[in-house]
């Protein structure tokens, strides 16, 4: 069946979409609503942990939250280094605990800097002692309470320091199939830097994302889809009105055949979408291409 392409310069002809990949066998993403608010929310406790380090440690500290994700707790477990400082906080009414975990050589630099030391001597990889651990939970228990400041409303409950453990893959803060909010963060002191993350459960902060940023109206979910469909590309083609042939005449074919159309030479040619006829055009030149330019408009067309 003859066709010719639809002209570029006609409307719709060249729409280009975006498109983005979801996995419904790990439908693990957030809404772009609530990403842009848990954003908002990550990068104002970046600002208060930086300030917060800069008095504690007397160094300058600039700390940046890079990305935001929710990915399982298991994922996230075994996204970390083995041996890292994963300091765990409970909150009230939850089973699973927050997590803000950090190199322990940053740690070790940063009560060095708080009991007025200067050296740059690396520590070997191990656990606090009992002082070095107190240090950390009393700046750490300031970080909560800046990261509580940061949410606001969206946690109902401020977290406590409840722990902390030196090996990613016993720490167990959460059931490992538990959704979390993982924020990547960077911490910078002079030119030593070191990457941390914090990571809460999923479910508290969405029960309150849905209150104070409310997603789309479900009653609006036939107009948006209706949207979506008007929306989507689809293969338009104009040709001839088909003609019954039976398979002996197909098989039998060869170069030089004349196959009769019985396509009238004054009628336009159809306009169809997916094999439903939606109008009729005539072939037109359009600069160098040809184009089909629209006469008439089936009736039966949505």
């Amino acid at each position: 069946m003859p066709t010719l392409p639809l002209s570029p310069a006609l409307p719709g002809a060249e729409l280009e979409h975006a498109v983005e990949v979801y996995d419904f066998g790990r439908p693990t993403t957030l809404a772009r609503e609530h990403s842009r608010v848990l954003e908002l929310a990550f990068e104002t406790f970046a600002r208060q942990w930086g300030t917060l380090l800069t008095s504690t440690i007397r160094s300058a500290t600039t700390v940046v939250a890079e990305h935001v994700t929710m990915v399982t707790y298991d994922e996230y477990a075994a996204s970390l280094p083995a041996a890292t400082a994963m300091v765990l906080c409970a909150m009230e009414g939850q089973d699973a605990k927050g997590v803000i975990q950090f190199p322990t050589d940053a740690a070790f630099h940063w009560i060095t800097r708080m009991l007025g030391g200067t050296s740059a001597r690396s520590v070997p990889n191990r656990k606090f002692t009992q002082i070095e651990q107190s240090l950390v939970n009393q700046f750490m228990g300031d970080a909560l309470e800046d990261l509580t400041y940061s949410f606001g409303s969206l946690l109902s409950v401020p977290p406590t320091v409840h722990g902390i453990h030196f090996n990613s893959q016993f720490a167990q803060a959460a059931a490992t199939n538990t959704l979390m909010i993982v924020a990547k963060l960077s911490v910078t002191v002079g030119e030593i830097a070191w990457e941390t993350t914090v990571a809460l459960p999923a479910d508290p902060l969405l029960d309150q994302l849905g209150t104070s940023n409310p997603m789309s109206d479900p009653a609006d979910a036939p107009g948006q889809l209706r949207c979506h469909v008007a929306g989507a590309p689809v293969d338009v083609e104009m040709a001839l009105a088909p003609v019954p042939i039976r398979p002996r005449a197909v098989l039998n074919l060869s170069v030089g055949d004349v196959l009769p159309l019985r396509h009238p030479t004054g009628r336009p040619f159809d306009l169809t979408v997916a094999g439903k006829p939606v109008a009729r055009a005539v072939g037109v030149t359009h600069g160098t291409r040809q184009a089909g330019q629209i006469v008439s408009i089936e009736e039966s067309a949505p």
